[in-house]
């Protein structure tokens, strides 16, 4: 396993600098692409709501050969009611949280079919299920999830396998940001965890580890929600 390379992007902090650290642990090569990069050694710095960018950025990435492992972390919340959404927003949600994934893809895919081996692991969300002030989020990250199960039925065949992770609350600076310590909604976010906890972005890392694992060859077209318990009684079973 020494040797093989992971792209992550946005792994540059939070959620992606956890899986790139455990990535890292697990003997991978982490390929680190994200706006900022300055934590993120070797990383190649992109805007990837930018299709120009980011075709750059996974061009570079692939200057030093085939990568069969993508973890298509990248995004962004933008919190609004409904009728505050704007569409300059929720364009900004397809382009980082739906489109970078597909394009991303479509970069390593040539590679993982001629290895015959892939792993892609999708970062969606619990609010992909439904949760307030998040149209733009919540319609992004489940589309996230629709193409997981879409990729699982088209390139099983090739060896590869698609899931997805539905992340509860994290403690990043994007969950803070969305969710102020102090306010009475994320008081009763941690009420409603079934563990009494937020969770932290090392326990978002362990599952992508798993699913990462040229073991886990079974296991495709999965949501793995990683949330203390909160979707219990919400997602289908």
């Amino acid at each position: 396993m020494s040797g093989e390379r992971v792209l992550i992007t946005g792994g540059g902090a939070g959620i992606g600098a956890a899986t790139a650290a455990r990535c890292r642990a697990d003997g991978y090569e982490p390929v680190v692409i994200d706006r900022d990069v300055s934590h993120a050694p070797g990383g190649i710095a992109a805007d990837l709501s930018d299709e120009q960018e980011t075709a750059r950025a996974l061009q570079q990435a692939l200057e030093g050969g085939p990568i069969t492992r993508l973890v298509n972390n990248v995004g962004v919340v933008l919190p609004a009611i409904a009728q505050e959404q704007t569409l300059a927003q929720f364009d900004m949600a397809y382009a980082l949280n739906l489109r970078c994934a597909l394009q991303c893809l479509q970069a390593l895919l040539p590679g993982m079919q001629a290895a015959g081996f892939g792993r892609v692991v999708n970062m969606s969300s619990r609010a992909a299920l439904g949760k307030e002030l998040r149209s733009a989020y919540a319609a992004t990250k489940a589309g996230l999830i629709g193409m997981t199960r879409v990729w699982a039925l088209e390139l099983g065949r090739h060896g590869i396998t698609a899931n997805a992770i539905g992340p509860g609350p994290i403690r990043t600076e994007l969950f803070d940001r969305a969710n102020p310590p102090d306010a009475p909604r994320t008081r009763a976010i941690i009420d409603a965890v079934p563990v009494r906890r937020v969770g932290e972005p090392e326990d978002v890392a362990h599952a992508v580890s798993y699913l990462l694992d040229a073991r886990s060859g079974f296991v495709t077209g999965q949501v793995l929600y990683v949330c203390g318990g909160m979707t219990v009684g919400v997602a289908g079973v």
